[in-house]
Protein backbone atom coordinates (compact mmCIF):
# COMPACT_ATOMS: atom_id res chain seq x y z
CA UNK A 1 0.00 0.00 0.00
CA UNK A 2 1.47 3.32 -1.03
CA UNK A 3 1.77 6.31 1.24
CA UNK A 4 -0.49 8.29 -1.10
CA UNK A 5 -3.36 5.92 -0.35
CA UNK A 6 -3.04 6.80 3.32
CA UNK A 7 -3.26 10.56 2.71
CA UNK A 8 -6.50 12.51 3.28
CA UNK A 9 -9.14 12.09 0.58
CA UNK A 10 -8.45 14.48 -2.28
CA UNK A 11 -11.33 16.20 -4.00
CA UNK A 12 -11.71 16.62 -7.73
CA UNK A 13 -11.87 20.10 -9.26
CA UNK A 14 -15.66 19.93 -9.58
CA UNK A 15 -16.06 18.64 -6.02
CA UNK A 16 -13.90 21.48 -4.72
CA UNK A 17 -16.01 23.94 -6.68
CA UNK A 18 -19.27 22.49 -5.39
CA UNK A 19 -18.06 22.59 -1.79
CA UNK A 20 -16.78 26.16 -2.20
CA UNK A 21 -19.98 27.43 -3.86
CA UNK A 22 -22.14 25.75 -1.22
CA UNK A 23 -19.99 27.33 1.51
CA UNK A 24 -20.42 30.76 -0.08
CA UNK A 25 -24.18 30.22 -0.28
CA UNK A 26 -24.38 29.11 3.34
CA UNK A 27 -22.44 32.18 4.41
CA UNK A 28 -24.60 34.54 2.35
CA UNK A 29 -27.69 32.93 3.83
CA UNK A 30 -26.76 34.36 7.24
CA UNK A 31 -26.54 38.00 6.14
CA UNK A 32 -30.11 38.65 7.28
CA UNK A 33 -29.12 38.00 10.89
CA UNK A 34 -26.39 40.64 10.62
CA UNK A 35 -28.90 43.09 9.11
CA UNK A 36 -31.40 42.49 11.90
CA UNK A 37 -28.92 42.46 14.78
CA UNK A 38 -27.06 45.60 13.70
CA UNK A 39 -30.31 47.52 14.28
CA UNK A 40 -29.42 50.38 11.96
CA UNK A 41 -31.05 51.94 8.93
CA UNK A 42 -30.51 50.45 5.49
CA UNK A 43 -28.37 53.34 4.21
CA UNK A 44 -25.98 53.07 7.15
CA UNK A 45 -25.82 49.29 6.83
CA UNK A 46 -24.98 49.46 3.14
CA UNK A 47 -22.34 52.15 3.63
CA UNK A 48 -20.39 50.10 6.13
CA UNK A 49 -20.88 46.92 4.11
CA UNK A 50 -19.33 48.79 1.19
CA UNK A 51 -16.53 50.23 3.31
CA UNK A 52 -15.39 46.98 4.93
CA UNK A 53 -16.12 45.02 1.76
CA UNK A 54 -13.98 47.44 -0.24
CA UNK A 55 -11.07 47.11 2.18
CA UNK A 56 -11.20 43.31 2.26
CA UNK A 57 -11.61 42.91 -1.52
CA UNK A 58 -8.87 45.47 -2.22
CA UNK A 59 -6.48 43.47 -0.06
CA UNK A 60 -7.46 40.24 -1.82
CA UNK A 61 -7.16 41.74 -5.33
CA UNK A 62 -3.73 43.21 -4.48
CA UNK A 63 -2.60 39.84 -3.13
CA UNK A 64 -3.76 38.07 -6.29
CA UNK A 65 -2.27 40.73 -8.59
CA UNK A 66 -5.61 41.63 -10.18
CA UNK A 67 -4.88 45.34 -10.55
CA UNK A 68 -3.75 45.02 -14.17
CA UNK A 69 -3.84 48.18 -16.26
CA UNK A 70 -5.72 46.44 -19.10
CA UNK A 71 -8.84 46.20 -16.93
CA UNK A 72 -9.12 49.95 -16.39
CA UNK A 73 -10.33 51.24 -19.74
CA UNK A 74 -12.77 54.14 -19.95
CA UNK A 75 -15.61 51.83 -20.98
CA UNK A 76 -14.90 49.39 -18.16
CA UNK A 77 -14.73 52.11 -15.53
CA UNK A 78 -17.99 53.72 -16.69
CA UNK A 79 -19.88 50.42 -16.80
CA UNK A 80 -18.47 49.38 -13.42
CA UNK A 81 -19.59 52.71 -11.93
CA UNK A 82 -23.08 52.26 -13.40
CA UNK A 83 -23.29 48.74 -12.00
CA UNK A 84 -22.16 50.17 -8.66
CA UNK A 85 -25.06 52.62 -8.56
CA UNK A 86 -27.49 49.80 -9.36
CA UNK A 87 -25.95 47.36 -6.88
CA UNK A 88 -25.80 49.83 -3.99
CA UNK A 89 -29.42 50.85 -4.61
CA UNK A 90 -30.37 47.17 -4.68
CA UNK A 91 -28.58 46.52 -1.37
CA UNK A 92 -30.39 49.43 0.29
CA UNK A 93 -33.77 48.20 -0.94
CA UNK A 94 -33.06 44.60 0.06
CA UNK A 95 -31.94 45.50 3.59
CA UNK A 96 -34.97 47.72 4.09
CA UNK A 97 -37.17 44.91 2.74
CA UNK A 98 -35.77 42.60 5.44
CA UNK A 99 -36.73 45.16 8.08
CA UNK A 100 -40.25 45.50 6.67
CA UNK A 101 -41.00 41.82 5.95
CA UNK A 102 -38.60 39.12 7.11
CA UNK A 103 -35.30 37.58 6.08
CA UNK A 104 -37.03 34.64 4.38
CA UNK A 105 -39.68 36.60 2.49
CA UNK A 106 -37.30 39.29 1.25
CA UNK A 107 -34.77 36.68 0.12
CA UNK A 108 -37.32 34.51 -1.68
CA UNK A 109 -38.88 37.47 -3.50
CA UNK A 110 -35.43 38.73 -4.48
CA UNK A 111 -34.51 35.38 -6.00
CA UNK A 112 -36.77 35.80 -9.01
CA UNK A 113 -33.94 37.88 -10.49
CA UNK A 114 -32.77 35.14 -12.94
CA UNK A 115 -36.09 35.51 -14.75
CA UNK A 116 -35.60 39.25 -15.13
CA UNK A 117 -32.21 38.50 -16.69
CA UNK A 118 -33.96 36.35 -19.30
CA UNK A 119 -36.72 38.90 -19.98
CA UNK A 120 -34.44 41.95 -20.10
CA UNK A 121 -31.94 40.09 -22.26
CA UNK A 122 -34.69 39.12 -24.68
CA UNK A 123 -35.93 42.71 -24.86
CA UNK A 124 -32.46 44.18 -25.43
CA UNK A 125 -31.02 41.60 -27.78
CA UNK A 126 -34.18 40.40 -29.56
CA UNK A 127 -33.70 36.88 -28.26
CA UNK A 128 -36.49 34.40 -28.85
CA UNK A 129 -37.72 33.05 -25.53
CA UNK A 130 -39.67 30.04 -26.72
CA UNK A 131 -42.89 28.70 -25.25
CA UNK A 132 -41.17 26.52 -22.65
CA UNK A 133 -39.12 29.34 -21.16
CA UNK A 134 -42.19 31.57 -21.08
CA UNK A 135 -44.04 28.79 -19.28
CA UNK A 136 -41.32 28.48 -16.66
CA UNK A 137 -41.23 32.25 -16.18
CA UNK A 138 -45.01 32.31 -15.69
CA UNK A 139 -44.64 29.47 -13.16
CA UNK A 140 -41.99 31.46 -11.29
CA UNK A 141 -44.19 34.51 -10.97
CA UNK A 142 -47.08 32.41 -9.68
CA UNK A 143 -44.58 31.16 -7.11
CA UNK A 144 -43.59 34.75 -6.36
CA UNK A 145 -47.19 35.70 -5.54
CA UNK A 146 -47.50 32.74 -3.18
CA UNK A 147 -44.06 33.14 -1.59
CA UNK A 148 -44.51 36.86 -0.95
CA UNK A 149 -47.39 36.18 1.42
CA UNK A 150 -49.61 38.87 -0.09
CA UNK A 151 -52.40 36.34 -0.52
CA UNK A 152 -54.08 34.47 2.29
CA UNK A 153 -54.65 35.39 5.91
CA UNK A 154 -51.87 36.71 8.08
CA UNK A 155 -51.04 39.49 10.52
CA UNK A 156 -48.60 41.22 8.14
CA UNK A 157 -50.21 40.54 4.79
CA UNK A 158 -51.87 43.64 3.39
CA UNK A 159 -50.02 45.98 5.75
CA UNK A 160 -48.62 48.94 3.83
CA UNK A 161 -45.10 48.61 5.25
CA UNK A 162 -45.05 44.91 4.39
CA UNK A 163 -46.16 45.61 0.83
CA UNK A 164 -43.49 48.31 0.48
CA UNK A 165 -40.91 45.72 1.57
CA UNK A 166 -42.16 43.27 -1.05
CA UNK A 167 -41.88 46.01 -3.66
CA UNK A 168 -38.33 46.86 -2.55
CA UNK A 169 -37.20 43.23 -2.80
CA UNK A 170 -38.82 42.88 -6.21
CA UNK A 171 -37.27 46.13 -7.46
CA UNK A 172 -33.93 44.95 -6.10
CA UNK A 173 -34.22 41.76 -8.13
CA UNK A 174 -34.68 43.84 -11.31
CA UNK A 175 -31.65 45.99 -10.45
CA UNK A 176 -29.52 42.93 -9.76
CA UNK A 177 -30.58 41.41 -13.08
CA UNK A 178 -29.37 44.61 -14.76
CA UNK A 179 -26.05 44.34 -12.93
CA UNK A 180 -25.75 40.75 -14.17
CA UNK A 181 -26.22 41.86 -17.78
CA UNK A 182 -23.64 44.63 -17.35
CA UNK A 183 -21.19 42.14 -15.87
CA UNK A 184 -21.64 39.87 -18.91
CA UNK A 185 -20.79 42.77 -21.23
CA UNK A 186 -17.51 43.40 -19.41
CA UNK A 187 -15.91 40.27 -20.82
CA UNK A 188 -12.85 39.07 -18.93
CA UNK A 189 -12.94 41.68 -16.17
CA UNK A 190 -12.31 39.96 -12.86
CA UNK A 191 -15.64 39.83 -10.97
CA UNK A 192 -13.73 40.66 -7.79
CA UNK A 193 -12.73 43.99 -9.37
CA UNK A 194 -16.33 44.68 -10.38
CA UNK A 195 -17.57 44.07 -6.82
CA UNK A 196 -14.71 46.22 -5.54
CA UNK A 197 -15.84 49.05 -7.82
CA UNK A 198 -19.44 48.64 -6.65
CA UNK A 199 -18.35 48.92 -3.03
CA UNK A 200 -16.28 51.98 -3.93
CA UNK A 201 -19.36 53.67 -5.39
CA UNK A 202 -21.22 53.07 -2.13
CA UNK A 203 -18.38 54.46 -0.02
CA UNK A 204 -18.19 57.62 -2.13
CA UNK A 205 -21.89 58.28 -2.75
CA UNK A 206 -23.82 57.22 0.35
CA UNK A 207 -22.40 59.86 2.76
CA UNK A 208 -23.83 62.54 0.47
CA UNK A 209 -27.30 60.97 0.63
CA UNK A 210 -27.76 60.57 4.38
CA UNK A 211 -25.77 61.36 7.54
CA UNK A 212 -24.18 58.20 8.95
CA UNK A 213 -23.73 59.11 12.62
CA UNK A 214 -20.95 56.57 13.23
CA UNK A 215 -20.28 58.04 16.68
CA UNK A 216 -23.58 56.59 17.92
CA UNK A 217 -22.79 53.01 16.86
CA UNK A 218 -22.27 50.66 19.82
CA UNK A 219 -19.31 48.23 19.97
CA UNK A 220 -21.49 45.16 19.29
CA UNK A 221 -23.02 46.85 16.28
CA UNK A 222 -19.54 47.23 14.82
CA UNK A 223 -19.19 43.45 14.96
CA UNK A 224 -22.24 43.00 12.71
CA UNK A 225 -21.17 45.81 10.36
CA UNK A 226 -17.62 44.52 9.92
CA UNK A 227 -19.02 41.02 9.46
CA UNK A 228 -21.26 42.14 6.59
CA UNK A 229 -18.29 43.68 4.84
CA UNK A 230 -15.59 41.09 5.47
CA UNK A 231 -17.69 37.90 5.52
CA UNK A 232 -20.66 38.60 3.26
CA UNK A 233 -18.91 40.87 0.74
CA UNK A 234 -15.27 39.86 0.91
CA UNK A 235 -15.06 36.17 1.80
CA UNK A 236 -18.39 35.05 0.31
CA UNK A 237 -17.73 36.65 -3.08
CA UNK A 238 -14.21 35.19 -3.18
CA UNK A 239 -15.68 31.74 -2.50
CA UNK A 240 -18.47 32.08 -5.05
CA UNK A 241 -16.37 33.60 -7.84
CA UNK A 242 -13.62 31.07 -7.25
CA UNK A 243 -16.08 28.17 -7.53
CA UNK A 244 -18.00 29.10 -10.67
CA UNK A 245 -15.25 28.31 -13.25
CA UNK A 246 -14.93 24.80 -11.81
CA UNK A 247 -18.59 23.86 -12.21
CA UNK A 248 -21.04 23.03 -14.97
CA UNK A 249 -24.20 25.08 -15.48
CA UNK A 250 -26.55 22.40 -14.02
CA UNK A 251 -24.52 22.18 -10.81
CA UNK A 252 -24.36 25.96 -10.47
CA UNK A 253 -28.12 26.24 -11.07
CA UNK A 254 -28.80 23.84 -8.20
CA UNK A 255 -26.21 25.13 -5.72
CA UNK A 256 -27.20 28.78 -6.11
CA UNK A 257 -30.33 27.93 -4.11
CA UNK A 258 -28.23 27.09 -1.04
CA UNK A 259 -28.39 30.83 -0.25
CA UNK A 260 -32.19 31.32 -0.12
CA UNK A 261 -32.78 27.94 1.54
CA UNK A 262 -30.24 28.83 4.22
CA UNK A 263 -31.90 32.21 4.73
CA UNK A 264 -35.29 30.53 5.19
CA UNK A 265 -33.84 28.08 7.72
CA UNK A 266 -31.97 30.82 9.61
CA UNK A 267 -35.08 33.00 9.84
CA UNK A 268 -37.08 30.09 11.23
CA UNK A 269 -34.41 28.94 13.71
CA UNK A 270 -33.17 32.32 14.98
CA UNK A 271 -36.37 34.38 14.86
CA UNK A 272 -39.11 31.75 14.71
CA UNK A 273 -40.45 33.19 11.45
CA UNK A 274 -41.19 30.09 9.42
CA UNK A 275 -42.82 30.43 6.02
CA UNK A 276 -46.39 29.21 5.70
CA UNK A 277 -47.35 26.27 3.50
CA UNK A 278 -48.43 28.44 0.58
CA UNK A 279 -45.20 30.45 0.84
CA UNK A 280 -43.10 27.28 0.86
CA UNK A 281 -45.08 26.08 -2.13
CA UNK A 282 -44.26 29.34 -3.89
CA UNK A 283 -40.57 28.87 -3.10
CA UNK A 284 -40.68 25.38 -4.60
CA UNK A 285 -42.25 26.77 -7.78
CA UNK A 286 -39.52 29.41 -8.06
CA UNK A 287 -36.75 26.83 -7.56
CA UNK A 288 -38.21 24.40 -10.09
CA UNK A 289 -38.88 27.17 -12.61
CA UNK A 290 -35.34 28.49 -12.24
CA UNK A 291 -33.91 25.05 -12.88
CA UNK A 292 -36.26 24.66 -15.83
CA UNK A 293 -35.06 27.90 -17.43
CA UNK A 294 -31.36 27.31 -16.77
CA UNK A 295 -31.33 23.64 -17.77
CA UNK A 296 -33.73 23.89 -20.70
CA UNK A 297 -36.35 21.55 -19.31
CA UNK A 298 -39.45 21.18 -21.53
CA UNK A 299 -42.72 22.30 -19.96
CA UNK A 300 -45.41 23.71 -22.22
CA UNK A 301 -44.36 21.65 -25.23
CA UNK A 302 -44.64 18.42 -23.24
CA UNK A 303 -48.03 19.43 -21.86
CA UNK A 304 -49.27 20.25 -25.36
CA UNK A 305 -48.06 16.88 -26.65
CA UNK A 306 -49.91 15.08 -23.87
CA UNK A 307 -53.09 17.04 -24.44
CA UNK A 308 -52.84 16.42 -28.17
Amino acid sequence: MSLSSLSPISLSRSQQGALTLASGGLLMGTIGVFVEEARLGALTLVFFRCLFGFLSLAAYCAWQGYFARRYFTRRTVLLAALSGVLMVTQWVGFFDAIHRTSIAVATVVFHVQPFWVVLIGAALFNERLGIDRLGWIATAFVGLVLASGVVGAGSLQGHSSYLIGIGEALAGSVLYASVTLIAKSLGDLRPHLLTLAQCGVGVVCLPFIAPLGAEHIAPMQWFWLIGMGVLHTGLSYVLIYGALPKLSTPVIAVLLFVYPLTAIAVDAIVYGRALGLSQMGGMVLIVVASLGVNLGWPLVSVLRMRVG
